[in-house]
């Protein structure tokens, strides 16, 4: 088998809803930057990563003002509903990209486009960790917090062990076909799928976790973008 090259693909087709902000929370302004200019950046900076696929909402107003969307290494591609259909759409555009001859066992790295705060040497963690493995894994970081499970009417059910509970982040890495093709049978028969990894789970498949560090964060309400701001800042001091 050749040896497999790297590729990565960006679902930025939501509108972030609970951001309450006049634009999707990928296009809010993060230390100078887009948040998703940041995200691009973390994975462009690795010389592995031979292409970025950037699945945009069909009326996206905001990525073609960035400088990013002209890099040489970012393709667009159609956006789909929900993220499941996003990386699906672009999977399919990468299948048919003569210029990138992508093969069925070269890697996808699928990485939020709201997780700006990645570590360059996480990101370099999860593919030496998974670089000889048969299916792949993500980066993940154990449950630190008590875990409780609760009742519609807000009442405490039962306190959850903690101890083999680990809190999912991106990117998620998976052999190229095989996440192709768990996300197409996966929704074909509508399962939910909220992550990569629970494709490959639904399809039968054993997924592992990298451990990484628990700054690298989503944003998803508006008190996350000061909490990445200091993040940023204390990853360029360091």
């Amino acid at each position: 088998m050749s040896n497999p090259q790297f590729w990565a693909v960006i679902p930025a087709a939501g509108i972030g809803s609970r951001m309450a902000s006049d634009r999707p929370k990928q296009y809010l302004s993060l230390n100078n930057k887009t948040v998703i200019e940041h995200s691009l950046e973390k994975l462009l900076v690795n010389p592995q990563i031979a292409g970025v696929y950037v699945a945009i909402a069909e009326h996206d107003r905001f990525w073609a003002e960035l400088d990013i969307s002209k890099h040489p290494k970012v393709q667009r591609v159609d956006g789909g509903s929900e993220r499941a259909d996003s990386v699906l759409n672009a999977l399919q555009a990468m299948a048919v990209d003569q210029s990138s001859n992508i093969q069925p066992n070269d890697w996808v790295l699928v990485h939020d486009a709201a997780r700006p705060c990645l570590r360059p040497e996480s990101l370099q963690a999860l593919i030496e960790s998974l670089a000889d493995d048969a299916v792949g894994g993500i980066l993940a970081n154990p449950v630190s917090d008590t875990i409780k499970r609760v009742a519609s009417d807000n009442h405490i059910q039962q306190t959850i062990d903690r101890r083999a509970l680990w809190q999912a982040q991106t990117p998620q890495m998976f052999r190229f076909e095989l996440l192709r093709e768990s996300l197409q049978n996966a929704l074909a028969q509508n399962v939910a799928i909220t992550d990569e990894a629970s494709a490959i789970e639904w399809a039968g498949q054993v997924a592992k976790v990298v451990p990484g560090p628990s700054d690298n964060i989503k944003i998803t309400r508006p008190e996350d973008l000061a909490l990445a701001q200091f993040i940023l800042s204390r990853q360029t001091a360091s």
